[in-house]
């Protein structure tokens, strides 16, 4: 049986003449003919009683035709829904994103401008360190992340730069350090630090180290690790030692540079308009052109 044969049963049971029928399916009656009868013998009953003006719905058939009209309904639906899937009206998009990105920027109006032009699509999004959201991607779990510069992204991971911030040294309000001015990396010596562990951003890590080595902080005195800027930032304010943050620390806005990341081959057209309208953005579209 197939959707067809529903179809002219439809249009024949509704009409209740097969001249009409074929009118309005715009086919020829010999033809409509024929496909009700095949119906019928593969339903095995007779779904008209034939008489000499039209046809009448026979009981089977009455009960046939509600069943016929769920069904096409049905598939109308799936249909409808499938097309707004194709064109990224409707479906599921994962994002993964850094905390301390999502105070201010790119991150949050990308979420933002994603729920008010896709209304009908679910947003997924989870905080997840850079290395987590890359395996994340990777196997599938997310569509896409933002994360910070990481060495060797896989081939399989298409990306683009959003943004870039620079450092700056966060120390609490009475420190000694926090009435200086012209400091210099080999001022801070004798500084009480607080990192973060090597393994949540091994690249940005050594970056900073080279360039803390480069400056005269040859070994900083690391007295405390956070795993992520609001935990350093509130260990800073404790008065537990001095901080690298981002420039944009009052947004509480990541280190080094940001990236949104998704596999290549992932063919979502929720994605596809995510990445188009995170590229789109006022900020992402001024990073580029510098």
């Amino acid at each position: 049986m197939e959707l067809r044969h529903l179809r002219y049963f439809v249009a024949v049971g509704e009409e209740q003449h097969y001249g009409r029928g074929a009118q309005r399916l715009r086919v020829a009656q010999p033809a409509l003919s024929r496909q009700i009868q095949d119906l019928e013998e593969e339903v095995g009953f007779k779904l008209f009683e034939r008489l000499s003006r039209g046809v009448k719905l026979s009981t089977a058939g009455k009960l046939f035709l509600e069943e016929a009209r769920r069904i096409l309904q049905q598939v109308e639906e799936a249909t409808r829904r499938a097309k707004r899937v194709a064109s990224g009206q409707l479906g599921t998009l994962r994002v993964g994103f850094i905390e301390s990105m999502s105070w201010h920027g790119v991150v949050p109006d990308s979420f933002r401008q994603f729920r008010e032009r896709q209304p009908d699509a679910e947003l997924q999004i989870k905080p997840l360190s850079s290395l987590e959201q890359i395996a994340a991607v990777r196997s599938g779990q997310l569509d896409a992340g933002f994360v910070f510069t990481i060495a060797n992204i896989d081939r399989e991971l298409a990306q683009f730069e959003i943004a870039s911030v620079n450092l700056m040294l966060a120390v609490p309000k009475k420190h000694p350090l926090a009435k200086s001015k012209g400091l210099r990396l080999r001022d801070l010596r004798s500084a009480s630090f607080i990192w973060f562990p090597r393994r949540e951003s091994p690249l940005f890590y050594d970056r900073l180290m080279h360039a803390c080595f480069r400056g005269g902080l040859r070994s900083p005195h690391v007295v405390q690790e956070g795993v992520n800027e609001a935990t350093i930032l509130s260990l800073v304010s404790c008065g537990l030692g001095v901080a690298f943050v981002s420039s944009a620390t009052r947004w509480r806005c990541p280190e080094s540079v940001v990236l949104l990341i998704w596999r290549k081959d992932n063919s979502s057209p929720l994605l596809a308009k995510f990445v188009a309208d995170v590229r789109a953005l006022p900020e992402v579209e001024a990073h580029s052109k510098r």
